[in-house]
């Protein structure tokens, strides 16, 4: 599906030239009509493949747009004749699988709008959703009602719909169903992950894609010729916006896994699929890398880009060394959207191996200090973009390198001061993971009356070795051969498994508020 965005060759070409009017040349609607699911599934060829889905237990999945917009048309239909106006708001808990992107691109079509719940949640959290969301229906398995908070059905009225009845409950409903919204109408509340607070809701319009579109060809660097894969989860901003939507705007299969994460069968996926571009958060990629049978796979990966958390040099090299291409790194946020990134669709485009890339088109990005002055190159201080005249700053301390580059250090509230030196947890973390007995890790400042912090970390060990004060002490000088004298975990602690969001992130907050309750009497 050849764009006015094809004509920009290079990063520079593309700041200098392109003007965000042209977005809406690659679309079908205009500002006064516009729907997500017309632009994602009815206006491509009906014969072409719309979805692929690779299973846990091996199976694999395919439909054509036919099939989708089909189906889609029908549960558009169903919506609108039990009660579900524009508008209303519908809840989508499930696992990927036909039914999901039915659900999904369906209640766009109907003009009701999507909440997106992960199949991860405990009962409170999807609670939370349908409560805040005020939702009006839920879409989601027999296997999972459990997760649905009966005075909260009861008092919102909400209807579940099972996937598992889904198409035949539709069946009976026409194949055609005709889009009327515009794109400024309402089409999905996201939530923030919820690593500090409640989580928050976060509201995109039909339009939010045309902003999206640019970003797509620009940095993920999808193309005509490409088959693509993205194993995150539809729940969540990656998996919707990288996973789904990016695909299908220009006509591509989306490509998914559906299951507990398991390295062998996604590169099963990308070998069956000849998957030529992928997108992954980075622990995604180190996963498959480490599987014993990775060399078992025909991979032909041409682009892969990562978000969602840091990615070592070391398995940056590693896929360098693999699947013969360098990752291409995305940085943004929930709430701000795309921030900075690699730009996988220009030939010309430098990898440094680790950094977040440069600003986004039309982002304007910087590193502040406290005060809110811009910093220098090579200082570390907070993210911060640009809103109007203000700086919003992000979470994140980062600093910029002499060619524009953002390298992450840690969350701003993750920093460690230890007897006057700033200490980030990513670097640390980064020379644990080298130990081959530790098979994950998180780092956290720890209360300590002589330091005021300490290094602590979490260790989840690797099969076959045994947690005790022998491995401690080793794992211990590993990391001072490795780092600063200073920075080596001065505690260690053997965990089961470490706290985590639904989306995979570790939540060194846990931990951090774990320790500080821990030693509020040492102090």
């Amino acid at each position: 599906m050849k764009t006015v965005l094809d004509k920009y060759k290079s990063y520079e070409d593309a700041q200098k030239n392109f003007k965000w009017s042209e977005r809406w040349e690659v679309f079908d609607g205009n500002k006064e009509k516009f729907n997500i699911a017309h632009e994602c599934v009815d206006r491509h060829p009906k014969e072409d493949e719309a979805i692929r889905i690779k299973f846990a237990d091996g199976k694999e999945e395919r439909y054509t747009f036919q099939q989708f917009s089909d189906a889609t048309s029908q549960f558009a239909n169903y919506l609108k004749n039990n009660g579900i106006e524009v508008g209303d708001r519908v809840a989508l808990l499930l696992h990927p699988r036909f039914e999901f992107y039915v659900g999904m691109f369906g209640i766009f079509k109907r003009g009701a709008i999507v909440i997106p719940c992960s199949p991860l949640f405990g009962p409170d959290a999807t609670g939370y959703r349908l409560e805040k969301g005020n939702a009006k229906a839920i879409l989601t398995s027999k296997n999972m009602t459990h997760l649905i908070d009966e005075d909260i059905k009861k008092k919102q009225n909400i209807k579940v719909i099972f996937a598992e009845d889904l198409l035949d409950e539709i069946s009976g409903e026409s194949k055609e169903f005709e889009t009327f919204t515009s794109a400024n109408d309402m089409a999905m509340i996201q939530f923030s992950s919820g690593t500090t607070g409640a989580p928050k809701t976060v509201n995109y319009r039909h339009g939010a894609i045309t902003v999206a579109a640019p970003f797509i060809r620009f940095a993920l660097g999808v193309r005509d010729e490409d088959e693509y894969f993205c194993p995150s989860s539809p729940a969540w901003g990656h998996g919707i916006w990288y996973g789904t939507i990016a695909p299908l705007i220009f006509g591509k299969a989306v490509g998914t896994y559906s299951g507990k994460f398991d390295p062998d069968m996604c590169l099963e996926a990308l070998q069956n699929f000849e998957i030529t571009n992928m997108s992954a958060i980075s622990s995604h990629y180190r996963i498959m890398l480490e599987s014993p049978n990775v060399d078992k796979y025909k991979v032909k990966l041409k682009r892969a880009t990562y978000t969602g958390e840091p990615m070592s040099k070391e398995v940056a090299e590693l896929m360098k060394e693999k699947w013969g291409v360098y990752p291409y790194g995305l940085y943004g946020t929930t709430e701000v959207g795309p921030l900075t990134s690699d730009f996988a669709g220009f030939d010309n485009w430098k990898v440094k191996p680790g950094s977040l890339g440069r600003p986004s088109l039309g982002s304007i990005v910087s590193v502040i200090d406290e005060e809110g002055n811009e910093l220098p190159p090579n200082t570390v201080g907070q993210m911060a973009t640009k809103r109007g005249d203000e700086w919003v700053r992000v979470g994140d301390m980062v600093y910029k390198d002499e060619d524009g580059y953002f390298w992450y250090v840690s969350r701003a509230d993750d920093v460690i001061i230890s007897s006057g030196y700033t200490i980030g947890p990513i670097e640390v973390e980064e020379a644990l993971m080298k130990h081959e007995a530790v098979e994950e890790c998180a780092v956290v400042g720890s209360p300590d009356k002589a330091r005021g912090t300490i290094v602590k970390a979490f260790i989840k060990v690797k099969e076959g070795f045994t947690p005790g004060k022998e491995l401690e002490e080793d794992i211990s000088q590993f990391v001072r051969t490795k780092l600063s004298k200073h920075e080596y975990p001065r505690e260690i602690e053997f965990i089961d498994e470490l706290p985590k969001t639904p989306d995979g992130k570790i939540r060194r907050k846990v931990l951090k508020e774990r320790e500080i309750e821990k030693k509020k009497d040492q102090m």
